[in-house]
């Protein structure tokens, strides 16, 4: 399995930590984030994500940076992501049983041992196929203002 990660300034030691520990069990990591500390535009990097996502060279993306709010906006902007701001392990796993999440933006300012364990979650849950978590999917996928 194929994982895209990319982060602004604030997360470049974080992701390369993350990348470390998602290799060692066994996925393939992309990098698609900055690797300086210099001030950078992350929506350009949560953009790239989502449309590697889409695109379907990558099978989720990760994005860190100081809150994992921007991030996540920027990336919720590319049509077909659906991208979770994630605090915990509950939130992982919900976000992907529920809505289906290809995405998780983190805050590069949880601990690494709480992020590694909300990203296994998050890659190890299953979407639901029940009848009202499609139905739900369903009408976010058809809603155009």
């Amino acid at each position: 399995m194929k994982i895209g990660i990319a982060n602004d300034h604030r997360g470049v030691e974080l992701k390369q930590e993350l990348t470390k520990y998602l290799e060692s069990l066994g996925y393939t990591v992309i990098n698609y984030g900055t690797d300086t500390e210099e001030s950078v535009d992350y929506p350009l990097y949560a953009f790239r994500v989502g449309e590697e996502v889409v695109q379907k060279k990558i099978d989720f993306g990760v994005l860190i940076c100081s809150t994992g709010i921007g991030m996540s906006i920027a990336c919720n902007k590319v049509n077909g992501v659906r991208c979770a701001k994630v605090n915990n392990v509950w939130e992982a796993q919900n976000t992907r049983r529920d809505n289906d999440a290809n995405v998780i933006a983190l805050s590069s300012r949880i601990p690494l041992a709480e992020l590694q364990d909300i990203l296994k979650a998050f890659l190890e849950t299953e979407t639901s196929m029940e009848e009202r978590h499609v139905r739900r999917r369903h009408m976010v996928d058809e809603y155009h203002a």
